[in-house]
C-alpha cells in the first residue's frame, strides 16, 4: 500500500505534498529534520491522504497535485476530503 500525501505548518503557513509506502515513518522524517524541505519546522501535521496499490501511482497522483501548483486546490481537497 503506497500513499499520496499533503501536511501542514501553521508555523511556516505552507503545504508540502509527497508520496511514501510507511506514511507514519514519513511523517517522523519530516517531523525530525530528515527531509530538506521541511527540516525548518517542526509542527508539520498530515492533514491528507489518498491510498494507492501501486508506487507509480502514488507518485502520478503527488505529480498530479504538484502541477497544479495552487493552495486553493491542495485546501479543497482536504475541505472535500474531510466533508465525505
Amino acid at each position: 500500500m503506497f500513499h499520496t500525501y499533503i501536511i501542514f505548518s501553521k508555523t511556516l503557513d505552507k503545504y508540502y505534498t509527497g508520496s511514501c509506502q510507511d506514511i507514519e515513518n514519513r511523517l517522523n522524517d519530516h517531523l525530525n529534520s530528515r527531509s530538506k524541505y521541511t527540516k525548518t519546522a517542526k509542527d508539520w501535521a498530515l492533514v491528507y491522504f489518498e491510498i494507492f496499490d501501486s508506487r507509480s501511482l502514488a507518485v502520478q497522483r503527488e505529480m498530479e497535485i504538484k502541477k497544479k501548483k495552487s493552495r486553493k486546490y491542495i485546501e479543497y481537497l482536504i475541505s472535500k476530503k474531510s466533508s465525505s
